[in-house]
C-alpha cells in the first residue's frame, strides 16, 4: 500500500499531540443531563471496532483545542486501498469537553500523492453527550464501520468515472459557481480553485487531460486542513454535483448513523 502523511491542520489555537497527552487530557464531571467521555475513550473506541472488522489502523494524528476541550483526529486505514492504489479511506474524529458539539465520526478518502481528504456524509456518526452515550456509542461506530465495504465498491466505481470524463471549460466553471451555490465552497475560494484546476499543484491530475477527476481535485486542494465533519458537509454536496456531471448511478442510498 502506498504511503501517505495525514493532513490534519488545526486552527484558532489548535495543536498536534501525541496519545500520551490525549490519554492524560482531563474529562469534565458528567451532571444528569450531560455525559463528557474522555477524547482517548472515542480514539479507542473506532480503532478498537475497526480493527475487530477486520480494518487495521496504520496511522493516527491527534490534535486539541481550546485547552483540550476540543478534540480532533484522523486514522488512515490499511485496506482501504482501490485496486490502482491511489487512494485509501481515512476516518475522521471529534469529541467536545465544552458542549460545542457532539462525538462524531466521518469516513471518507484521502488522495496519496497530494493528501487531499474528501470526507463523506454519506457515512457519518454523531452522538450528543446525552445518557447513555456509553452505552450507545459502540453500536453506532460497529453500525457506521460496517457500511465500509459498500462505500470502499462506490468510492471505486465514482473515480474511475470522474478520470474518464472530460469537462469542457464552460462545464467547469459552472460546476465551480454550481459549488458556491450548494455552499461546499466558499465564493472567495473561487480563485484558488481556478489556479489548481488550470496549473495542478501536483502534475499527476493533468494525465488525464482536463478530466473531472482534475477538477475534482482543485476543489479538494483548496480546502485541505478543514474540520472533518466541515468537510463532510461540503464535499458530501460537491460528490452530488460530480456524480451528477458524471453520470455516476448512485447504487449505494446515503447512510447516516445517528
Amino acid at each position: 500500500m502506498n504511503d501517505t502523511k495525514l493532513n490534519l491542520m488545526l486552527h484558532a489555537g489548535g495543536r498536534q499531540v501525541e496519545l500520551s497527552e490525549l490519554e492524560r487530557t482531563a474529562t469534565p464531571e458528567a451532571t444528569t443531563t450531560w455525559q463528557p467521555i474522555p477524547h482517548m475513550e472515542l480514539f479507542q473506541t473506532v480503532k478498537d471496532t475497526m480493527e475487530r472488522s477486520g480494518f487495521r489502523v496504520v496511522q493516527s494524528v491527534h490534535g486539541l483545542a481550546k485547552e483540550g476541550m476540543r478534540y480532533f483526529g484522523m486514522m488512515q486505514l490499511a485496506n482501504g486501498e482501490d485496486g490502482n492504489g491511489e487512494y485509501g479511506f481515512v476516518a475522521g474524529l471529534r469529541n467536545s469537553h465544552d458542549m460545542s458539539f457532539p462525538a462524531g465520526l466521518a469516513m471518507g478518502s484521502g488522495v496519496f500523492i497530494c493528501d487531499n481528504l474528501a470526507f463523506s456524509s454519506e457515512i457519518t456518526l454523531g452522538r450528543k453527550h446525552t445518557l447513555h452515550i456509553r452505552r450507545d456509542l459502540p453500536r453506532l461506530v460497529t453500525s457506521a464501520v460496517g457500511k465500509l465495504s459498500d462505500y470502499r465498491h462506490r468510492q471505486t466505481i465514482r473515480y474511475e468515472r470522474y478520470h474518464t470524463t472530460t469537462l469542457q471549460s464552460s462545464v467547469a466553471h459552472d460546476l465551480i459557481i454550481q459549488a458556491v451555490d450548494a455552499r461546499s465552497l466558499p465564493v472567495t475560494k473561487i480563485p484558488d480553485v481556478l489556479k489548481e484546476w488550470r496549473e495542478p499543484s501536483h502534475p499527476e491530475f493533468t494525465e488525464d487531460g482536463m478530466s473531472a477527476w482534475r477538477l475534482f481535485n482543485a476543489f479538494t486542494e483548496s480546502m485541505k486542513g478543514l474540520d472533518p465533519a466541515i468537510l463532510a458537509r461540503r464535499t458530501y454536496a460537491l460528490h452530488g454535483l460530480f456524480d451528477t456531471a458524471c453520470g455516476v448511478l448512485k447504487e449505494v442510498p446515503a447512510i447516516v448513523v445517528a
